[in-house]
């Protein structure tokens, strides 16, 4: 009988590059696509995972056991593909995989000569996506969630879309394979569904209130809401519980945040347990057509990028009042809250609230944890321990990146 494979997913030191988000949950939680990079890990190669994120968040990420001779350790922020896990199945013990700039993807051995760095032989792979920065979230979603809707629905069979909707484009593609797929208890009123760009998800019991127009590729996972009349746009994955209304445009949302009302937001991604109130518009162009710099928590500073379209970053818990207002690549940190008239800057240390006019202040962590614990258990979900022994130690990592 064949040995059951031991894998760890761990964190890369891109880490730092990933604030706010990876603040409080591993890389290999990130949500992009449909499912999160761990999940689609588990489905393309099989075996006995465990995570070993930083060392502070490993109380609540299952900090990692798999130790001996024989253990694949793969990065966490790298999105595999079929072609992707082939070549990881195929390495030798002692054997190393590394991208097109030379970053370790995968090693087999032992978590002994992983720790003290290989000696055995590399293999070079091009074309290894994976995630650097906060905006490649948005840059890879609308590729993610056509690799996961082929992952999630081959051999299945969809619910019918419901009479009173309309269809743009095939409901099959040029494969045989179904362009829009809707899960057990999804409810779907008067909307109209364009997949002729890519395909739709909808997942259980999801649900998409009339007059919303949806444009593939999309994801709306289980229990998230379209409120009435949204305009989504190709891109945009909206996690567990989500509530979303207004217009959208390539946003990632990972779960349990809220954008329930009109206001546009463009080129973003949002952590969890986040609310953007009524009104609330995140620029994604500067006005001169200019290459965007964003804020770097690695380098303490703000970065060049390449991009012409990039909109709000958001880290966990974090809130805005109404009509609010962010100039291009606005970066948010844990805990936030944003409220009042003017344009922010353009970096908002993690536990600051205020405005663009009064100015920000710390937010105390009583204040924090009250409101965290208020908001979490609208869902049923406790504020546990493991969370407050993250959330006081991301006050004290946040601390050393603020301007």
């Amino acid at each position: 009988m064949e040995e059951t494979r031991k894998i760890v997913l761990f964190e890369e030191e891109n880490h730092v590059n990933l604030l706010p988000l990876s603040f409080t949950r591993p890389v290999s939680a990130f949500r992009v696509g449909i499912l999160t990079i761990e999940e689609k890990w588990r489905r393309m190669f099989a075996g006995d995972y465990c995570i070993r994120p930083v060392e502070y968040l490993r109380g609540k990420f299952c900090g990692c056991t798999h130790d001996g001779p024989d253990v694949w350790h793969i990065a966490g922020n790298v999105l595999p593909d079929r072609r992707l896990v082939k070549q990881v199945e195929s390495l030798q013990p002692g054997e190393s995989l590394v991208d097109q700039a030379g970053r370790l993807v995968a090693f087999r051995g032992t978590s002994a000569d992983f720790g003290k760095g290989m000696t055995g032989a590399s293999r070079r792979m091009e074309d290894v996506a994976s995630l650097q920065y906060v905006f490649d979230v948005f840059l890879n979603n609308g590729e993610q969630i056509k690799s996961d809707f082929r992952l999630l629905t081959e051999g299945r069979k969809s619910c019918p879309l419901p009479e009173g909707n309309r269809l743009i484009g095939s409901p099959v593609d040029e494969n045989g394979n179904p362009t829009l797929f809707i899960e057990e208890g999804a409810k779907i009123e008067c909307a109209v569904i364009n997949v002729k760009e890519g395909p739709v998800y909808i997942g259980r019991d999801a649900s998409v209130m009339e007059m919303s127009a949806l444009r593939g590729p999309l994801a709306l996972c289980e229990r998230a809401k379209v409120r009435m009349g949204t305009k989504v746009y190709g891109g945009c994955t909206f996690g567990p519980y989500c509530k979303v209304g207004g217009e959208v445009d390539n946003v990632v949302m990972f779960g349990y945040s809220n954008k329930a009302h009109d206001g546009y937001l463009g080129n973003a991604v949002i952590g969890e347990w986040c609310n953007i109130g009524a009104g609330t518009n995140a620029s994604n162009l500067k006005n001169d057509y200019s290459k965007i710099r964003i804020w770097n928590y690695a380098s303490r500073r703000f970065m060049k990028t390449d991009l012409q379209f990039c909109g709000l970053i958001m880290g966990d818990h974090s809130k805005t009042g109404v009509n609010c207002m962010f100039n291009t690549a606005t970066v948010l940190g844990v805990g936030v809250n944003v409220h009042g008239s003017g344009f922010p800057r353009v970096f908002v240390p993690s536990f600051s609230e205020g405005s663009a006019t009064s100015g920000f202040s710390d937010v105390p962590m009583k204040k924090f944890y009250d409101i965290a614990e208020r908001v979490m258990s609208r869902r049923g979900i406790s504020f546990t321990d493991d969370d407050r022994a993250i959330y006081e130690r991301v006050r004290e990592v946040a601390s050393r990146f603020k301007q």
